[in-house]
């Protein structure tokens, strides 16, 4: 058998390619969209991809499966009940696979979503126990997918949680400890609240460690699955009707075109979002007039899909054409394919671009102190997620986290001097950045975020 993990760090998205080595037929799960690197492996391996499963609707980036059936002609699967504008096959709970000796058994497992599948990998068909699972956003290392997702459509969030609790219980705990976990996320994902570093463990490690799988009540896993969710980014409710459309395809041969300033403020002046991709500290140093800073080097893709409305027209401002392109190929990741150019941030220090270059305003934990003392009206925004702040915030801070921030934008006085934090500034670096682009006048954000202000006393905080 042929099985590799791939793992994207700055999604925190996991997928696979199974491939049986006797009769060269493959499968690959939860693609994202640049699909190059899974049909070049299977290639030399000697592999076919003959199937590519979904195990759910993802929210958190657009899935590759329509990429990767138009490379390979595979067959697009999904769990029961999925409804989909292209051609795929629904799975029955139960239906096997067999690709050879190795031989997938599709489980359907609702709770994250209703067709949420989990697949059970048989190295050999005669084998007493499976070799694997994979398990999509049902089951975490550490914890287990969060049902609040679908809320906005019409789901209830009490009843997936209780779905979940079964497909956990009867569907999963029901294999054999030694079987390996291959969940579709890691820590850092959206897509739950308590997530591992580790990237794979066995149904016995879960079982011994995993909160979520204690026992307990029905009733009282709905509630510690429901309460603390991080707030999801406004994409994830367009990527995931997307996954059930008929879309374009990723382009992954055409670079965006190099702009020049005064063409790069022409598209920002028509409406497009310029998202400066580099860090905190040299965007604070000088930054476009509207700019919204994301660091390429975090999870470029996800506070991006935040802060930015989707369907809009993006100008990358970055060092290089390979940083650039990198930041494209991420946005389109997660559906924002409409990258109309980049610029480079030389273009910065050019004569014409003085009059629209400003320094950002960050503050020391002891300057903020100092700040709110001289400024009694000052507003203070914390932008951690709920789970971030059960242990503590800044005294008289207001709660607005970052995904929740542009519809909630309201709630702020733009005239009145704004403060934000994150855990350690780099959200905060986009925050204060989306606060400026909707015209507040006085804006900082903290270096070094909560942790940085626990050093204050109460009383200055």
């Amino acid at each position: 058998m042929q099985f590799v993990q791939y793992y994207l760090d700055c999604l925190s998205q996991a997928s696979y390619l199974i491939g049986d080595e006797t009769t060269g037929r493959a499968v690959v799960v939860d693609p994202r969209r640049d699909v190059d690197e899974y049909v070049r492996d299977a290639a030399e391996a000697g592999l076919s991809i003959d199937w590519v499963i979904e195990t759910h609707f993802h929210a958190d980036f657009l899935s590759g499966h329509l990429e990767l059936a138009e490379a390979t002609g595979a067959t697009i699967g999904f769990g029961p009940g999925a409804t989909t504008e292209f051609a795929s096959h629904v799975f029955a709970d139960g239906e096997r696979i067999e690709l050879g000796e190795v031989v997938l058994e599709v489980r359907h497992t609702p709770g994250h979503t209703p067709e949420s599948i989990s697949i059970v990998v048989w190295e050999h068909a005669g084998d007493d126990e499976p070799w694997g699972v994979l398990t999509g956003d049902t089951l975490f290392i550490g914890d287990v997918g969060r049902p609040d997702l679908l809320a906005a459509v019409g789901y209830e969030k009490a009843d997936l949680a209780s779905m979940l609790y079964d497909s956990l219980r009867h569907k999963l705990l029901d294999l054999p400890d030694a079987t390996r976990v291959w969940p579709a996320h890691g820590a850092g994902s959206a897509c739950g609240k308590n997530l591992s570093t580790e990237t794979s463990s066995t149904i016995g490690e879960q079982r011994a460690t995993n909160y979520a799988l204690a026992p307990m009540t029905r009733e009282h896993f709905v509630d510690i699955i429901t309460e603390g969710q991080p707030s999801a980014p406004a994409y994830f409710l367009h990527d995931a009707t997307m996954n059930k459309a008929e879309r374009p395809l990723l382009d992954e041969t055409t670079r965006a075109p190099r702009l020049d300033l005064a063409a790069a403020l022409a598209e920002r002046d028509a409406g497009a979002v310029l998202v400066d991709t580099r860090d905190a500290a040299d965007f604070a140093a000088g930054y476009l007039t509207g700019s919204v800073d994301v660091g390429l080097d975090g999870r470029f893709a996800e506070y991006a899909g935040s802060v930015i409305p989707v369907g809009s027209r993006i100008v990358v401002v970055a060092a290089d054409a390979e940083v650039a392109e990198e930041a494209r190929l991420r946005l389109g990741r997660i559906g924002f394919d409409d990258v109309v150019g980049w610029l480079p941030v030389e273009a910065l220090t050019e004569p014409a671009a003085e009059p629209e270059v400003h320094q950002a305003s960050r503050l020391s934990a002891l300057e903020l102190a100092e700040r709110r003392a001289a400024v009694p009206e000052l507003v203070l925004v914390d932008i951690r997620n709920p789970g971030e702040v059960v242990d503590g915030m800044v005294d008289g801070a207001a709660h607005i986290p970052l995904a929740e921030l542009p519809a909630r934008l309201g709630e702020l006085d733009p005239s009145v001097p704004t403060v934000v934090y994150c855990a350690g500034g780099y959200r905060s670096s986009a925050a204060a950045s989306l606060l400026r682009r909707h015209g507040f006048t006085d804006v900082s954000d903290i270096l070094g975020g909560y942790g940085a202000c626990e050093v204050l006393t109460p009383a200055s905080r």
